[in-house]
């Protein structure tokens, strides 16, 4: 009895060891089939996520790999393409950790790399960008990529003779490969050195004609020489070939700046709307749902008109500002919402109109990532008849030369110009010339449109002119290397801040008898309230519309050397024509 015992004893225990087997294993494989299931799942919402991105629907992309993510934690490829979503909306810190997420749960995937180095470079992490570039030319030496992105981001942090050896030796390497042609152009395009880049990328157009970012940047190249029918027919091409539509978008904003810069007003501005839409890099969202207005009358009506784009251009799309007032009449009403630093003196400008400034957010919802303007101050009373940006009321107000009036626009505060009327008397006798030489917002790619104060020799030599500091932000190095350099004393209005007091800038400005500056927010202030301003740029710009002057402002004229960025050759023509001006202010 007791061995039997025993053996039932044992039969149990093998029984219930086979059933708790074979349960575990019923477990392990349910779990390995809602594994494949969410996988199945995961990946479908995936394959949905990537056409969403394809068809420019980033939006839609980032909800569906959101989705996917949640359906398997432990996929990559949906953390991957949520990072491509994430980053394209502008949300860089948490692209940059979903992209992190992803090369832990795949390693071995390169392109991650590419991806968490460009996400990295558009934080401004270059060195940690350059480090995973490098690390995917260890990964796959034979791609073109990681040396195509290497040398652009070496150019981007002034390495610019290292980024043109990288890709010079890439080339040497893959000699077909046109992207690594069309970066190498590129790194001589943004140091000024636009008629080299020409061959360059005329040859990536030669090694793949259909490859449309070349033609673009061909356009970029030939804009900057002032060859803008060769840079519109450039840009034709590369909408011919593009099919990614937030390049096209840009090749679309790029080829109505070209339009304005010729002159061809009538097309150039209702191309230029492309600014507007929501897939433009630089799309503003205001918020109100308001009706834009399509050049209906005004007589009567309420319009909200808002600045846009930066201070600079506030102020030169303000040139129509006059108009719309004329055109509420009596009745109707202006408003007008611009920055901050502009209320009081567009408020002393229009007395009739209501002015006040903007809120802009960033938001996620519905936007992309896109910024949000909010004006409540302007819809307290219920939302005005009409709403527009400055910029879009040029399409009815200005479609020719004509309709510019070369009139200040702007009022400065009479008090405050007597005020430094008397200071400037008080230094020495005039002309009282003021001084700008370049922007706040300096680097590799925008200081090739500058001038460096110590190269203004040839203008601070010339007798019989007083010069007045307006340019504004940290610049008291560099007069004072200038003063010591050209022996030139550069006087600087004390308790002035030029940055941030706009309304004493525009006194200032309209106490000079004149301001000779690189096209800043410092020429603008000057121009619009009317007077002489004479602008240093580095080629033609498009505001000059086929001018040699900028028709916004009451007078003024463009001094540009006939290749650019030649510096050297166009001071003396400055300073030739600031000695006739001395000459006729004395007489």
């Amino acid at each position: 009895m007791a061995e039997a015992a025993v053996a039932i004893g044992l039969d149990q225990l093998a029984g219930v060891g086979a059933h708790a087997q074979a349960l575990a294993k019923l477990e392990s494989l349910q779990e390995e089939i809602g594994a494949a299931l969410a996988r199945r799942k995961s990946n479908g919402l995936v394959r949905r996520a990537i056409k969403a991105w394809y068809r420019g629907d980033t939006v839609r992309a980032a909800k569906l790999s959101l989705e996917a993510t949640e359906a398997d934690d432990q996929n990559a490829p949906a953390y991957h393409v949520l990072g491509m979503a994430l980053e394209r909306m502008g949300h860089t810190h948490k692209a940059l950790v979903t992209y992190e997420r992803a090369h832990q749960l795949n390693p071995s995937d390169p392109e991650l790399l590419i991806n968490l180095g460009l996400t990295a470079w558009n934080l401004h992490m270059r060195e940690g960008a350059e480090a995973m570039f490098r690390h995917y030319i260890n990964a796959k030496p034979e791609s073109p990529l990681g040396y195509n992105n290497l040398g652009s981001i070496q150019g981007d942090m002034g390495r610019s003779t290292l980024a043109i050896e990288t890709l010079q030796n890439a080339i040497y390497r893959m000699p077909n490969e046109a992207m690594l042609w069309n970066s190498l152009a590129t790194i001589l395009a943004e140091n000024g050195r636009a008629e080299e880049s020409l061959i360059f990328y005329q040859e990536a157009i030669r090694l793949e004609p259909q490859f449309s970012r070349p033609y673009h940047n061909l356009g970029y190249a030939y804009s900057h020489l002032g060859r803008l029918e060769e840079a519109l027919d450039a840009y034709d091409s590369a909408l011919e070939y593009g099919k990614d539509p937030n390049e096209r978008i840009e090749t679309l904003h790029s080829r109505s700046i070209c339009l304005i810069g010729m002159g061809k007003l009538e097309e150039a501005w209702d191309a230029y709307e492309i600014r507007n839409s929501p897939r433009f890099r630089a799309y503003l969202h205001n918020v109100g749902n308001m009706t834009l207005w399509n050049g209906e009358p005004l007589d009567g009506k309420r319009i909200l008109v808002t600045g846009e784009q930066g201070l600079g251009d506030e102020f030169m799309f303000a040139n129509i500002l006059p108009d719309i007032q004329r055109a509420v009449g009596e009745t109707g009403k202006l408003q007008i919402a611009v920055d901050p630093r502009l209320v009081t003196l567009f408020q002393r400008s229009y007395p009739k109109a209501e002015v006040g400034t903007y809120d802009d957010r960033k938001a996620l919802i519905n936007t992309g990532g896109k910024e949000l303007r909010l004006i409540q101050w302007a819809v307290k009373d219920g939302k005005p008849d009409f709403h527009t940006p400055m910029g879009s009321a040029l399409r009815f107000l200005r479609t020719d030369l004509s309709q510019f009036p070369h009139e200040p626009f702007l009022t400065a505060d009479p008090e405050r110009v007597a005020e430094y009327r008397k200071q400037l008397e008080a230094i020495g006798p005039g002309p009282y010339v003021g001084i700008c030489w370049r922007s706040m917002k300096m680097d590799v790619k925008r200081k090739k449109y500058y001038s460096a104060l110590d190269i203004w020799g040839p203008i601070f030599k010339t007798e019989g002119v007083t010069f007045v500091n307006v340019q504004y932000g940290d610049c008291a190095d560099e007069i004072r290397a200038a003063e010591e350099k050209h022996g030139v004393k550069i006087h600087v209005i004390d308790g002035l801040d030029l940055k941030n007091d706009i309304d004493g800038a525009a006194a200032l400005s309209t106490a000079l008898d004149l301001v000779i500056s690189a096209p800043t927010a410092a020429a603008a202030t000057a121009g619009a309230v009317g007077t002489e301003t004479w602008f240093l740029t580095a080629g033609r710009t498009w505001p000059q519309m086929n001018t040699d002057e900028f028709p916004w402002y009451a007078k003024s004229h463009v001094f540009a050397p006939e290749n650019f960025g030649d510096w050297e050759a166009v001071m003396p023509v400055v300073a030739e024509a600031l000695a006739k001006r001395a000459d006729k202010i004395d007489a």
